[in-house]
Parts: C-alpha cells; structure tokens; sequence
C-alpha cells in the first residue's frame, strides 16, 4: 500500500496528476448549498484539494467556510485565485489531527482518498468534528476501481455498515445530477451526528 502522506499528495498535484479534479464544484453539493438558507453554519471542507466548494459556499454567503487538506500546493492556488478568503480559515494538516467542531462537514473525494483500512478512523473523526446534530453531506463512489487506488471505491453495503454506527442516516441514495463521466458511480449521503 502506498504511503498517501504530504509528499505523495503535493508530488501529484505538481505532476498534474489529479484526475478526481473536475475543475468545478461537484453539481450535487452545489444544489444542496443553494438550498440552505442560514448562512451561518460553520463548514468544514475536508480534502479540500483546489478547493471549489469552499469557493461557491464563499460566494453564496456561507462566511464559516473552513479548508483543509494535507498539501500546500492546492491551498496555494486557492489563495491565488481568491486572495480575499481568510488565511484564519485555511488548514493545512492532517485531517485526523484537526480540532474544531462544525455544523456541516462536505465530503468530496476525500473519503475515496484515504487508505481504506483508515475508514472507521474517518467516522469517527467526523464524528468528533461535529457538533451535536451537525452533518456529513457529499458524494461517495459506489464502484470499484480496476486499479491499485487512490482513489479507493466500495459500496453503498459497506458504506452503510460503516457509517449507521455514528450517524442517522437521512439519505444514502444514487446520485440524480452526477457530471456525465460519473453518472450511475456516485451516491448521495446526508449523515447526522448521532449520540453514539
């Protein structure tokens, strides 16, 4: 298994190698966003890579909109390209280092990124970071990869198993407004912070 640490992450983004960058925000959390009317929920983009949630939910008024990921190369383009965004809001660390709490945590493509044997870790981080009724809102692959990964895929089986430990389920569904290439391969999740 590869080590997925700072190095390798920055050694892809300089490549060029980062084939789960779509350029644009993923259409699923961009419609939930638009949905949302208090704007001052306190959101945490985990894995944030380049960063395009966090730029729409900036632009759609969400003011507590933190990023975080493991490697300066995409926070440095984040930076560039939206020189007004609080540094005080930018993290770069390890996801499983981070302390604060957040009421509403996106997930896109962070999950797939992660070594699968770190995924009850992942729960129950998210778990941690969230207050009291706060959710976990995004997007996992429901297929396999005919590839060593990253990205890591499973399914909505296992996905379930995982995750009703920690979190009440409120949807766990096939994605309607995937980008084309990933139709039919995304599922929807709105997870809340349960007690356990």
């Amino acid at each position: 298994m590869l080590d997925l640490d700072e190095n390798f992450w920055t050694h892809r983004y300089r490549q060029g190698a980062t084939g789960w960058d779509v350029g644009s925000v993923s259409p699923p959390i961009n419609q939930y966003l638009c949905q949302i009317e208090n704007k001052n929920l306190r959101i945490l983009v985990a894995g944030a890579g380049n960063a395009y949630e966090v730029a729409t939910a900036w632009d759609l008024g969400f003011k507590n909109v933190c990023l975080l990921d493991f490697s300066p190369v995409p926070i440095q383009n984040f930076l560039m390209k939206h020189p007004d965004f609080p540094h005080g809001q930018v993290f770069q660390e390890d996801f499983f280092h981070h302390q604060k709490s957040y009421d509403l945590i996106l997930e896109q493509t962070f999950f797939c990124a992660l070594n699968p044997e770190l995924r009850e870790a992942y729960a129950e981080k998210m778990h941690e970071l969230l207050v009291p009724g706060g959710k976990l809102v995004g997007v996992l692959f429901t297929r396999n990869f005919p590839f060593p990964g990253p990205p890591f895929g499973g399914d909505e089986k296992e996905y379930r198993k995982l995750f009703q430990k920690k979190f009440l389920i409120k949807a766990f569904e096939p994605c309607t407004n995937s980008i084309p290439q990933r139709t039919g391969s995304e599922l929807w999740i709105n997870l809340q912070k349960s007690n356990g």
